[in-house]
């Protein structure tokens, strides 16, 4: 109940102080370009990388990519910008390791 209550105070302060909510929200935010690179940011740790999968833990779940080539050019505790062909991007519900 607290959770669920926290949550709605987060979304009424970002509609209401005009914040993005990927920052009220603690998602991540994630930009492509093409299928060559993708910048994720506020993720919260590497799991798994491979030259053909990067897997990241979130708040609530998990990032996986796939694809071929994978080069990580920069990562920072937050952030991480991979290089390659990209060819799925999926995110998996923790609760029933299925995707979203």
């Amino acid at each position: 109940m607290a959770k669920k209550w926290g949550q709605r105070v987060r979304n009424w302060m970002a509609k209401k102080m005009d914040l993005p909510q990927d920052v009220m929200m603690d998602l991540p935010r994630i930009t492509m370009i093409g299928q060559i690179h993708i910048y994720i940011e506020n993720h919260r740790g590497l799991l798994a990388f491979t030259d053909k999968e990067l897997r990241l833990l979130l708040k609530q779940g998990q990032l996986l990519v796939k694809g071929k080539s994978f080069v990580i050019k920069t990562i920072l505790p937050e952030e991480i910008l991979l290089e390659g062909k990209i060819d799925q991007v999926l995110y998996i519900n923790e609760n029933s390791g299925g995707t979203k």
